[in-house]
């Protein structure tokens, strides 16, 4: 493979979100490993429960140490990416795994780790707020049995958040989904399907999914380049492809920014997925500090990222730099513009790679599940407002970049126009998807371009 030296400066503009799982991400002649059968799962009768963790952990613990007690969402913004500091994490388990019968309990848990100095107060609030809210959504999706499913869930997720707040988990520059003894993958799965209204969510062009299977068996990457619209992004993929392209979407390799591997209320859903983790351009200057450090972390993730195009990779990257927000005045979401940069750097990088490469655009219409903050900010520790909503994931035909810029001139043109025809790609399959779900035309909102399914009933 021939590697494509990028300056940092342009690699920056790659930089951006959040996270999908379990074979190092690479797609192995259309098999993945079985899986792995306790912990989180897999998928039952019962798909939404999360069983208890009753294994005890039976590795040394090598992740860096050091105290959890009083810390708050401040300390917490010290940098915690494994390619900081060369090495990579494991994760690690110093107590039981927590067990409570009620809800009444396991609150009542989460204030005594806080009067026992264990817990700071702001994390506290975060994991109330985050209780109330996936408890008021899993109701309103009229679920016979949500009372077990909001307490086995948040019992599970409480449990590995805890965990990881008092022996974090580093994240290496390429993360590995991990899949055993604990399955944080299909944890995240079973998480956030009772959130998603199956009846009222639909798949653009879903055979091009087959296509793309095909291009990985014959050893080609595949690029696509998304809007971004919630943190779930990767689970809302990966569960609408469930039933019908499971290799794609436990494959699939997530460019992540710092921010879904350092809040301690993401970090255990972002270890269920596969991720090229970044220190995204909006969040580079934050702490000036760290500046230093979080460019030569980047550096390494470059290298990372070169690697990767070795070939059967699929790679899931939101030019936009991050998610979409509602226009400030008529409130309307629609996809953030792409950067241009960032769409023509990654060509190069597959184009260098000696690797057939296969660029497509991919449109996500997901914000009613859980929306990001009106603006975007610098401290750590957003708050979650989760809701029942039908959802929309759409493809559009493959990109050629030859054809789309045979009529420029400049290099500036050919960026220009290559980042255009994948966003305006994007906010067409966007437009239809908002129709089917929003205007409520369902089906009958396809067109010649965007052909309408519905994912099987979860």
């Amino acid at each position: 493979m021939t590697t494509y030296t990028a300056s940092l400066d342009s690699f920056k503009a790659i930089l951006l979100l959040s996270a999908t799982p379990p074979l190092a991400g690479s797609y192995l002649g259309g098999r993945i490993s079985a899986p792995y059968v306790g912990a989180a799962g897999p998928s039952t009768s019962r798909p939404y429960i999360l069983p208890l963790d009753r294994r005890r952990a039976g590795r040394r613990c090598t992740c860096v140490g050091f105290l959890s007690r009083g810390r708050s969402m401040e300390a917490l913004k010290r940098p915690v990416l494994a390619s900081d500091l060369g090495a990579g994490g494991e994760v690690c388990r110093s107590r039981p795994p927590l067990r409570a019968r009620s809800e009444e309990e396991l609150l009542s848990y989460v204030r005594k780790e806080v009067e026992n100095g264990r817990l700071s107060s702001d994390i506290a609030h975060g994991l109330e707020e985050l209780y109330h809210s996936y408890r008021n959504a899993v109701v309103q999706s009229g679920l016979p049995d949500a009372d077990e499913i909001i307490h086995s869930n948040m019992t599970v997720a409480f449990d590995r958040i805890l965990m990881d707040i008092e022996n974090p988990f580093i994240f290496g520059a390429h993360h590995k989904a991990i899949r055993e003894p604990f399955d944080y993958y299909m944890f995240g799965q079973n998480y956030i399907r009772p959130l998603l209204d199956f009846k009222k969510s639909y798949i653009g062009n879903i055979s091009l999914f087959s296509e793309i299977e095909q291009h990985l068996l014959q050893g080609h990457n595949i690029i696509l380049f998304s809007n971004h619209q919630t943190e779930a992004d990767p689970a809302v993929i990966a569960l609408l492809l469930e039933r019908t392209n499971p290799q794609i979407a436990e494959s699939m390799v997530f460019v992540a920014g710092d921010r879904v591997v350092t809040d301690p209320l993401c970090k255990p859903f972002s270890m269920g997925r596969n991720l090229l983790c970044v220190y995204s351009k909006k969040h580079l200057f934050d702490d000036p500090e760290l500046v230093d450090l979080k460019k030569k972390a980047n550096t390494r993730s470059l290298k990372e990222l070169s690697a990767l195009f070795n070939g059967s990779q699929i790679i899931w990257i939101a030019p936009s730099g991050g998610r979409d927000r509602p226009d400030p005045e008529t409130g309307e979401w629609f996809p953030a513009p792409f950067d241009a940069s960032s769409l023509d750097n990654m060509r190069r990088l597959a184009e260098h790679s000696g690797v057939p490469g296969h660029f497509y655009p991919l449109a996500l219409l997901c914000y009613g599940v859980m929306p990001p903050p009106a603006q975007v900010a610098k401290e750590i520790g957003e708050q979650r407002k989760l809701s029942h909503h039908g959802v929309g994931l759409s493809i559009s035909k493959e990109i050629n970049f030859n054809e789309v810029t045979a009529h420029c001139e400049s290099k500036d043109e050919v960026k220009g126009a290559f980042s255009m025809a994948l966003y305006n790609a994007v906010t067409e399959q966007y437009n239809i998807l908002k129709s089917a779900i929003y205007e409520l035309q369902g089906l009958n909102a396809s067109d010649s371009k965007v052909s309408l399914s519905q994912p099987h009933i979860q």
